[in-house]
């Protein structure tokens, strides 16, 4: 009879010299293109450290991706990919480390970029995507043995879009002619007017609507929208340019007030932009995307199945620069990072 063997634990897997490296960055902060980032790196280690190396990285790029299909003398049953992308950041800081090594505990290390002036804002859809983040990591013996990723939010500039006086005040005006109540015929015009159409990112939008119901029915719902539309460019695998358009709804106001027949009424609204916006144009986004916005009202009749609608356009402007940086959070606060990789 055999001896038996003794069972043993498996063997643990040695204690890693770094404990957590943190992002230390003002939580939600929003930095305008051309401005500072300022922050710290905390390395806490369980051990001495010899020979690492700390650094702490700024990247900033854009990409866009979609399949469409082919042409009418090709085979529809294959999707072509398009897709581009553009390298707008890349910047690196490689900490000096006195005597090549570091003691058990914390090390702070204090770091800031400047943003390059042109710059597009962050953003991001189901296509494309501009993104911002700053990575620290630290090194021994080549192998990485932490690493810490924080995205910020960045507002791009723009200059060729300036407002002129040509722009106030603005005003848009259709009008239709509708049938209802078999033989009745009417006319309905819309109209918006606005002291300005060029605003920056958390600007408040006020607009003027008025209503001028020449009909014998009563109009309930006025419905207000700022649409933003987003053309990418991309390339096929033979490098064949293509262009797609998505639209989206950014804001939208309706006001449930009664236009009687044969009445003209005025509605005044307004509401906040969001404060991060991609300008206007594309210059600014490498090539791979353009941003255009319209303010849309919409008169909907649902008794001649019809609808009056006016379109202005908007311009989307850099926002004012306040401030060249941000201020670090207070000492000890550690704002959540969306991603870590150890």
């Amino acid at each position: 009879m055999g001896e038996r063997g003794e069972c043993f634990p498996p063997p643990r897997p040695p204690m890693s010299v770094v404990k957590s490296i943190e992002l230390l960055l003002p939580k939600d902060a929003i930095y305008l293109a051309g401005s500072s980032v300022k922050g710290q790196v905390v390395l806490t280690l369980n051990s001495t450290l010899v020979n690492p190396v700390v650094k702490v990285e700024l990247v900033g790029r854009g990409y866009v991706e979609w399949k469409e299909e082919t042409g009418a003398s090709r085979d529809y049953s294959r999707d072509v990919i398009c897709n581009n992308k553009a390298d707008y950041v890349h910047k690196t800081k490689t900490f000096p480390v006195k005597d090549n090594w570091l003691s058990a505990g914390s090390h702070i290390f204090d770091f800031h970029f400047n943003l390059p002036p042109r710059l597009p804002s962050t953003f991001s859809s189901r296509t494309g995507h501009v993104s911002y983040f700053i990575q620290a990591s630290c090194m021994g013996r080549e192998h990485v043995l932490a690493k810490r990723r924080m995205y910020l939010l960045v507002q791009g500039t723009s200059d060729g879009h300036q407002e002129s006086p040509a722009q106030n005040p603005l005003l848009v005006e259709a009008e239709r002619k509708v049938s209802y109540n078999c033989c009745s015929q009417g006319t309905i015009s819309l109209q918006i007017q606005m002291e300005k159409n060029s605003f920056v990112p958390g600007e408040k939008v006020t607009f003027t609507t008025e209503i001028n119901n020449q009909t014998s029915k009563c109009i309930k719902t006025v419905i207000v929208a700022l649409y933003g539309h987003v053309q990418y460019e991309g390339f096929t695998p033979k490098a064949e340019r293509r262009l797609r358009v998505d639209s989206s709804e950014l804001l939208r106001q309706e006001a449930n007030t009664p236009i009687a027949p044969f009445a003209t009424t005025k509605i005044v609204g307004a509401f906040n932009l969001p404060l991060l916006l991609s300008v206007s144009g594309g210059a600014r986004d490498g090539g791979i995307m353009t941003t255009h916005y319209e303010l849309v009202g919409t008169v909907h009749l649902p008794w001649s199945l019809s609808s009056v609608k006016v379109t202005v356009p908007i311009i989307i402007t850099s926002a004012p620069r306040d401030s060249s940086s941000c201020q670090l959070p207070e000492a000890g606060v550690v704002p959540e990072s969306p991603e870590r990789q150890n």
